[in-house]
C-alpha cells in the first residue's frame, strides 16, 4: 500500500505546482500581518527505534509493529515584520505533529501496545521571495517531543527539542498554495496545503 500511496502524493503535489505556473497575477508571498495555516503529511519518521522500556528491553526489538496513523503536521504563522522593501519578512508561530504505531509482541507474552509521538512548539521564520508566488523560508523551532506508550513501563524518549528547517510555499491563488518543508519534525520531509488569511 505504501508503494502506491507515496507516488500518488507526489503526482498530486507536482500537478498542483504545474497548474499554478499558469496563474499570472502578482502574488506577494509573505507580509506583515499575514496569517498562514499549513496542514500536511510527513514522509519518513524520526521516531527512535532504540526506545527502551523500564525493563531495559528495546521496544522495537520485542515487537512486530506498523504505522496506524501516518505523520500528520500542522503549523500556524503570523507575519510581524517586513524587510527588504517587502521582499522579505519575519514571522512567528507554532508547530504540532503526531504519529502512531501499533505493535504486537513476537513472543505473545505481553499485550499489544500503541506508541505515539507528539511534537509541539513555537517557531520563528525568516522569509525571502526570490520569484513571484514562491515564498521561501528558513526557521528555528524550540519545543517538546512527547513519546507515549500504552503499556505499564513507560518508554524512554520524551525530551525537549530544538531544530532548524527550510521550506517553500507556492501559491496557486492569492490564498491557497502547496508547501514542502525539510528539517526536524515528526518527519524529515513534510508536504501539504497552506492557506493565507
Amino acid at each position: 500500500m505504501k508503494k502506491f500511496l507515496f507516488p500518488k502524493i507526489f503526482v498530486v503535489f507536482f500537478s498542483l505546482f504545474g497548474f499554478s505556473l499558469g496563474v499570472s497575477a502578482q502574488i506577494d508571498a509573505f507580509n506583515n500581518g499575514d496569517m498562514i495555516i499549513n496542514v500536511g503529511v510527513g514522509i519518513g519518521t524520526y521516531i527512535n527505534h532504540n526506545l527502551k522500556l523500564s525493563s531495559g528491553d528495546v521496544l522495537f526489538n520485542e515487537y512486530n509493529y506498523s504505522m496506524t496513523i501516518p505523520p500528520i503536521t500542522g503549523s500556524f504563522e503570523y507575519g510581524v515584520l517586513d524587510l527588504f522593501d517587502g521582499k522579505g519578512g519575519v514571522g512567528i508561530g507554532g508547530y504540532l505533529a503526531y504519529i502512531l504505531f501499533k505493535g504486537r509482541d513476537r513472543n505473545h507474552t505481553v499485550n499489544d501496545f500503541n506508541l505515539g509521538d507528539f511534537i509541539i512548539g513555537p517557531r520563528g521564520l525568516f522569509h525571502y521571495q526570490f520569484v513571484d508566488k514562491l515564498d521561501t523560508y528558513a526557521g528555528v523551532m524550540v519545543g517538546y517531543d512527547i513519546v507515549s506508550y500504552s503499556q505499564a513501563g513507560a518508554a524512554e524518549g520524551s525530551k525537549f527539542c530544538s531544530a532548524f528547517f527550510v521550506g517553500a510555499r507556492y501559491y496557486i491563488t492569492n490564498n491557497i498554495g502547496v508547501f514542502g518543508e525539510l528539517g526536524y519534525g515528526v518527519s524529515p520531509l513534510q508536504l501539504g496545503l497552506c492557506y493565507k488569511f
